[in-house]
């Protein structure tokens, strides 16, 4: 009798052993397209970029090896010290001033009413617009002579004479906050958007029964429950104003006075204009371990908590 089972199970277990295996392979080349992409567009050139850093690597002519030497360089750069103070003071302005336009705005379109769809689309259209192309626009509007805020503003009688506000640093600065608030607040709404409309309903009826007023659900509802989903908004905005580089180079170029350098427009610099690919290369990798540090942070600090479903 024992016999008989075994001989009557073993064809069947072999089976399933063997469409196990064919839906591993099937998984394995449905995924294969995209391990092909992350190895060629992210793998091979960050081993590329780490083996250039331990390099002096020049445009034209023979590189040769140096260890460590660009990274000791790296602490006695002062200029890319100072870019990297001032784009952390930027990462966290720009931060902040998008999530307090982009929560508000999310709040508002959340809730079904009239024109809903027409207020998502025009607030998260100027995503749709490459910041490159953003910062042309904004570089016009921006125009002391030919452009639209100070001509208007001289022309409406409310200043003596036109004024440039990309001369000095904390009118350059705040413009440029403007435009990447305008620019990315659509985006960041959408996000929190989605985690608003998670949140069950009953949960929010419920304490409204209880009593508990708007500020009072917000931080002890909303808040919790969006960890995730605030987690995701933060670090695609911190990740992204640490990478800051098209606005800085294409309206204020670095100025005034080197006054609004960001870590990547030093990168840039020395790699395409002082052609120094191999410290370009290290700079490139100290500035990816502070991303990851960054984002590591924030990972933690927004974890879900323990026996929060």
């Amino acid at each position: 009798m024992t016999t008989i089972t075994a001989s009557t199970t073993s064809p069947s277990r072999a089976r399933k052993l063997v469409g196990a295996s064919r839906r591993q392979w099937i998984g394995l080349i449905y995924v294969a397209p995209a391990v092909a992409l992350v190895m060629v567009f992210f793998v091979i050139p960050l081993g590329m970029t780490a083996w250039m850093s331990l390099h002096n690597w020049p445009l034209m002519g023979e590189h040769s090896f140096i260890g460590l030497d660009n990274y000791v360089a790296i602490l006695r750069d002062t200029r890319f010290w100072n870019a990297l103070k001032f784009t952390g003071y930027y990462t966290l302005v720009v931060t902040i001033a998008i999530f307090a336009v982009a929560f508000p705005l999310a709040i508002f379109i959340e809730k079904p009413r009239p024109l809903t769809n027409l207020y998502r689309t025009f607030f998260f259209m100027p995503a749709v617009v490459g910041f490159a192309s953003a910062s042309l626009l904004w570089s016009w509007l921006l125009n002391v002579d030919s452009g639209l805020f100070s001509p208007a503003a001289y022309d409406l009688g409310l200043i003596d004479k036109k004024f440039n506000l990309l001369a000095t640093f904390q009118p350059a600065f705040w413009s440029i906050i403007a435009m990447v608030v305008w620019k990315v607040a659509g985006f960041t709404m959408i996000i929190l958007m989605t985690g608003l409309q998670s949140i069950p309903q009953d949960l929010q009826e419920a304490a409204v029964i209880d009593g508990a007023g708007p500020f009072a659900r917000f931080r002890a509802i909303t808040l919790p429950l969006m960890r995730r989903t605030l987690a995701l908004a933060l670090i695609l905005s911190v990740a992204g104003s640490i990478l800051a580089f098209d606005q800085f180079y294409i309206i204020l170029r670095g100025g005034p006075r080197n006054q609004t350098l960001t870590a990547v427009y030093w990168i840039f610099n020395q790699s395409f204009v002082s052609f120094k690919l191999g410290y370009g290369a290290a700079l490139s990798m100290v500035l990816l371990a502070i991303l990851v540090a960054l984002s590591l942070i924030q990972l933690w600090l927004l974890r879900k908590p323990e026996g929060l479903d």
